[in-house]
């Protein structure tokens, strides 16, 4: 069984009954604003929503897939294989108070970008990486990209392609790493992702 499976067994009684049922609506309210999407798949999609959550600017960020050729898929679908969908997360967020370039930037230092298979201890592919940018947004993902390979001295197999429609996974899935905490934080341990990242980025790692 694995560390994300055990993970959501231990949390599998509890209903989302409790959830904010206005936060649908607000993600709706948020689109008719100025405020702008960036979407990028990096692994598990639990860790890629905590890395952008707190972030100044940033209004949501919610767990989904992308890149695949069924419509409205379920995680059970997107784990089992078949749908071509990445795990992912789209961050909507203020361009007055963070650009997205400073997004992109903080994305390389949440994953392995040397990793062509997968994040970590989750493989596959599901779990790939990639940054899906808008037809305004790709001259930064790409200097972004160019920019971080720079700094590390090797190439990435992370791709930047173009923006492709983005499914939101199940209320279970948003906002785990906060809602359970002692589940997301076994996992993230054993799946070693902060020593991973700090032996890539250094002090600069986002874990």
């Amino acid at each position: 069984m694995s560390l994300r499976t055990t993970a959501l067994a231990a949390v599998a009684s509890l209903t989302v009954a409790t959830l904010a049922i206005g936060a649908p609506l607000a993600r709706r309210a948020e689109a008719q604003t100025a405020f702008q999407t960036a979407i990028f798949a990096g692994g598990c999609f639990w860790s890629e929503e905590k890395a952008f959550d707190d972030v100044q600017g940033v209004r949501s960020a919610v767990s989904g897939f992308v890149g695949g050729h069924t419509a409205n898929p379920t995680y059970e679908q997107v784990v089992r294989g078949g749908t071509g969908h990445m795990e992912a997360v789209q961050v909507t967020f203020d361009p007055r108070v963070v650009s997205y370039r400073t997004l992109v930037d903080r994305y390389w230092r949440t994953i392995d970008p040397t990793d062509p298979n997968g994040q970590f201890c989750d493989q596959g592919p599901s779990y790939r990486s990639a940054v899906f940018a808008t037809a305004a947004q790709r001259a930064d993902a790409v200097a972004s990209r160019d920019a971080a390979m720079r700094v590390l001295r090797k190439s990435f197999t992370t791709p930047v392609v173009g923006a492709q429609r983005f499914w939101p996974a199940g209320e279970e899935h948003q906002n785990y790493a906060k809602r359970h905490a002692a589940s997301y934080q076994a996992y993230r341990i054993g799946c070693r992702r902060p020593e991973r990242l700090r032996a890539i980025w250094g002090n600069a790692a986002v874990s």
